[in-house]
């Protein structure tokens, strides 16, 4: 609490120090003042105000040179007595007002004086305080432009020194007084607010300083970004301020054309700007210019508050200054629209916040000329974005899309102008189509096969896992950062949610139809525009649009699908097996033409002498894998898209998908098992088992139609293979059927369709092995590795802890055994066991009774042994192994039905024995496999 409340108590403790400081101005002096002024409240020195100025002002007006520290000592006692006190004269505030602005003024050499960054620093504070201590009406009368030289010195001073001066702190302090200046400041203690009038006069009089203003700011703005972070804000923040307190539209319409007379002297009038539409055109142009670099260089700034105060620099000038400034309309969106996926969380907030303000309040939406600088914004970056995704960076491919993608989300359902215009829509699809062009010259994706046989998925958790929206690992020829595929994903998702779904699904259909370089491409975009026409994971910033109706969205998604699973799209040439080839050339000798016609001219063709028909490239198999891939991620997306109204779908659907599931190729495999784990988790069902169950009643039914007419549908064994790897023992009863047909079918082409058919009998034959396991037989199957060889030879010895002469002596017996095999020597072999091994009586035969029918795996099983050993002695190795493998598993299925099990295995054995001794060592191996089972 002060000491002297009073002012006769203060007055008399103040008047001997300012007495002494008016005869000797010495820094003493003026420090022995400011320590008595701490002790005086602040009524008291209301009171005094002026006594207390006196010689302070007194000492800056005595002629002369001065020592700094004295200038500084009294500027800083003289920002004490404003900061505690009101000005309440406008003549005193104006004499303050040039009396400090002269103490940085050198009047030799007409610039700012060369003294030290502490005076500097005392005058910028001592300014802005005494115009914050402006009381009541003074602070606007101050503002006449009889003050216009005056102002325009300080304002000039201070640019100045923000700019050229190397001390940050000087630099803020001098962008902060300005904006007290132009009263463009945040502080509290201007709460009073303007009238239009006083607007208006306040608009005219800071006019003339605008030009100056914007240039030196932009100088500062566009400098190096060594300058710290907080110089670049502050200076947006009073370029925007200025500029749309200038600009306002509000303002501006109420200029009259005709200049009122002035009652200023000439010299001042001379200074004076009449803000007539001729002089806002010609400086919104200017202004464009400025803008233009400002954005340029703000919106690439490494720091995320400089990035957040531009968005505030676009919003305050569109909203405020949308007339004067249309010009920088288009500069300004694109700056706005290029933040949109900035890096930092906090200026992506803030952006579409601003962006969701502007649709709210249709600002942009509802003006029918933003909407057209936006689409001419959008339709010129659509035809330079396939050049700028050949020229630029990743980083400047992500910032030209982020733009696109902004263009859109602003737009909202004003998209439609766009696309309803023919060369637009041309434009932009063209562009998408180009940017993602694939590389389909790696090797690696053809020749990556599928070899194991294990089930789709190892558990429901596993695929519950998996995002729907993960794809499979692309490499693209224009870009190879994810975030610039993730930004056209968003780019097709926002187009499927604002635009005529019909139009574009159309459109894109022509694309995929029109030749096979944009048919991936076309089919990826296709698939992005479900997804956001569902409205999944799009960030909708118009609320009265309306969505794509299920309805709809389930017709269109009918289409496509018809349309990939059609004959022509779903069955390309993926390799060059000579089975495989003639199967795919069967099936489509019409339009082998079109599948391999659109091979890169880079890529040499493979010869396969064996076909007369041009063989495929390696380039046109990899773009063939790529479309099959892409078009089972579209099956995944529509199921997701649709949720539970896809079961509708899936008796057209889940065939398809499980063929292309059993394919050998890898990438192919793995798409078609990603999708049907889409489909079980957009259809409620709780793994792939689950879903094969529900529905192999009509699969069963298309796989029985299909195998009578194989020729024109080869890929049926592979459904048949996939459903019994992934079920249980209840799809036994339906499939029994149909594996007759497949032994059937198996007996009329064993020479041309050997190798699909056993593979769907070996994924029988394990399917039966775990359904019904042998509960007589002790032990596990039998895993056929050099270990479990070694274990039936040494048996006894393991049974045992002690090696003893019996063991020895089986030990032998067992290896001379093996080596008469070996040698051909069966007929003794057989004499031993037949001589070791009496014909044992079955003690519970009861006579010529009929036998009970065989259970259904079992009659399986022999029937598919009675095919193997004719298969036995096959031309080709692979089918030979294939057919081991099988017989391998006949045998460990039928071991508890010794009178089906033996009469086979003796029908078997003189093949069997042509395999150890005259065949290929992989035969001999796996021969030798099957007779120690």
């Amino acid at each position: 609490m002060a000491v002297f409340d009073t002012p006769e108590e203060a007055f008399g403790v103040l008047r001997p120090v300012c007495v002494q400081l008016t005869k000797a101005q010495t820094v003493e002096n003026v420090e022995h003042l400011q320590t008595q002024l701490q002790s005086v409240s602040d009524s008291a020195l209301q009171e005094l105000q002026q006594y207390i100025l006196f010689p302070l002002r007194f000492t800056l007006k005595t002629p002369g040179p001065k020592r700094e520290r004295l200038i500084q000592s009294v500027v800083e006692c003289l920002t004490f007595v404003l900061s505690s006190t009101c000005v309440k004269e406008q003549e005193l505030l104006q004499e303050l007002f040039s009396e400090l602005s002269a103490c940085l003024y050198s009047p030799k050499s007409q610039k700012p004086a060369a003294v030290s960054e502490e005076l500097k620093l005392a005058v910028i504070r001592g300014l802005s305080t005494l115009m914050h201590s402006a009381y009541g009406d003074i602070i606007v009368t101050f503002y006449e432009p009889s003050i216009l030289p005056r102002l325009g010195f300080a304002v000039s001073l201070l640019l100045g020194l923000a700019e050229q001066e190397k001390s940050k702190q000087i630099k803020t302090a001098a962008l902060k007084c300005l904006q007290v200046l132009l009263l463009q400041c945040d502080c509290q203690d201007h709460p009073r607010s303007l009238d239009e009038l006083e607007q208006k006069q306040l608009g005219d009089l800071f006019a003339s300083f605008l030009p100056g203003i914007s240039t030196a700011l932009t100088r500062i703005i566009t400098g190096d970004f060594k300058q710290g972070h907080s110089i670049v804000v502050s200076s947006l923040n009073v370029f925007y301020k200025t500029v749309s307190f200038i600009m306002a539209d509000e303002q501006l319409k109420r200029i009259s054309k005709v200049q009122a007379e002035s009652t200023v002297e000439h010299r001042v009038a001379k200074l004076m700007v009449h803000r007539e539409a001729d002089w806002v055109k010609s400086t919104g142009g200017k202004l464009t210019i400025l803008i233009k670099k400002i954005i340029e260089c703000v919106s690439v700034h490494p720091h995320w508050k400089v990035r957040l105060e531009l968005i505030e620099l676009v919003e305050t000038l569109l909203l405020k200054c949308s007339q004067s400034l249309v010009e920088s309309a288009g500069p300004l969106l694109k700056a706005l629209v290029g933040l949109v996926n900035d890096e930092s969380p906090e200026v992506q907030a803030q952006c579409n916040q601003v962006l969701r303000h502007f649709a709210g309040q249709k600002v942009v939406v509802g003006n029918r000329a933003f909407a057209d600088i936006l689409s001419e914004n959008l339709h010129s970056l659509a035809t330079s974005l396939p050049r700028l995704m050949n020229s630029q960076d990743d980083q400047g491919k992500v910032s030209s899309l982020s733009l696109l993608l902004g263009y859109l989300k602003l737009l909202g359902p004003k998209v439609n102008f766009v696309l309803n215009s023919v060369v637009h829509l041309q434009r932009l699809s063209k562009a998408l189509v180009q940017v993602l062009e694939l590389d389909v010259t790696d090797i690696k994706i053809v020749e990556e096969r599928r070899w194991n046989t294990d089930h789709l998925s190892a558990s429901p958790k596993t695929s519950a896992m998996r995002p729907w929206s993960q794809v499979q690992r692309r490499y693209f020829r224009f870009f190879t950062d994810e975030r610039v595929f993730l930004l056209l994903q968003q780019v097709c998702q926002l187009l499927g949610f604002y635009g005529n779904l019909y139009l574009l699904v159309d459109h894109f259909m022509g694309l995929y139809h029109e030749s096979v370089f944009y048919r991936k491409q076309a089919a990826m975009i296709l698939n992005e525009l479900v997804i956001g026409a569902a409205g999944l994971d799009v960030e909708d910033l118009h609320e009265k649009h309306i969505k794509t109706s299920p309805e709809e969205l389930r017709e269109i998604v009918t289409s496509i699908l018809e349309e990939y699973t059609s004959q022509e799209n779903w069955y390309l040439v993926t390799c060059i097996k000579t089975e495989e080839m003639r199967e795919e050339l069967t099936l489509k000798q019409p339009g082998f033409q079109a599948i391999t016609s659109g091979a890169h001219n880079t890529c040499q063709a493979t010869s396969l002498p064996a076909f007369s028909k041009p063989s495929p490239t390696i380039c046109s198999m990899n773009s063939n894998i790529w479309q099959i891939c892409i078009q089972l991620e579209g099956v995944g997306h529509f199921a997701y898209s649709l949720g539970e109204d896809f079961r509708l779908l899936l008796m057209s659907v889940l065939y398809p998908v499980l063929e292309k599931a059993g394919d050998r190729t890898l990438l192919i495999s793995q798409a078609a098992t990603n999708s049907m784990m889409d489909i079980c988790h957009a259809c409620g069902y709780d793994s792939l088992q689950h879903l094969i169950n529900q529905n192999s009643d009509y699969l069963v039914n298309g796989i029985s139609l299909n195998l009578r007419h194989l020729s024109l549908h080869p890929h049926t064994p592979k459904v048949l293979e996939v459903m019994l790897r992934n079920s249980d023992a209840s799809l036994l009863p339906l499939v029994a059927d149909v594996v007759q047909d497949v032994l059937a079918t198996l007996d009329q082409f064993y020479d041309k369709r050997a190798s699909s058919f056993i593979s769907v009998l070996h994924a029988l034959l394990v399917a039966l092995a775990q359904w019904f396991p042998d509960t007589n037989h002790v032990g596990q199957p039998q895993e056929h590795t050099a270990e479990k060889e070694e274990s039936h030879l040494n048996q006894r010895i393991l049974e045992n802890n002690a090696t003893t002469a019996e063991d020895i002596e089986y030990f032998l017996l067992s290896y001379l055994k093996e080596k008469d095999v070996a040698d051909g020597n069966v007929s003794d072999f057989y004499n031993e066991e037949e001589q070791s091994k009496p014909p044992e009586v079955d003690e519970k035969d009861t006579g010529p009774d009929v036998e009970p029918p065989l259970p259904v795996q079992i009659q399986i099983a022999t029937d598919v042994m009675e095919r193997c050993i004719h298969l036995l002695s096959d031309k080709s190795l692979k089918i030979r192994l294939k057919v081991l493998d099988v017989l391998d598993l006949c045998v460990f299925v039928l071991q508890s039905h010794k009178n089906q099990l033996l009469p086979l295995a003796h029908r078997a054995w003189p093949s069997i024995v042509q395999r150890l001794t005259n065949d290929d060592p992989l035969a001999v191996l796996r021969a030798f496999q099957v007779r120690v089972t």
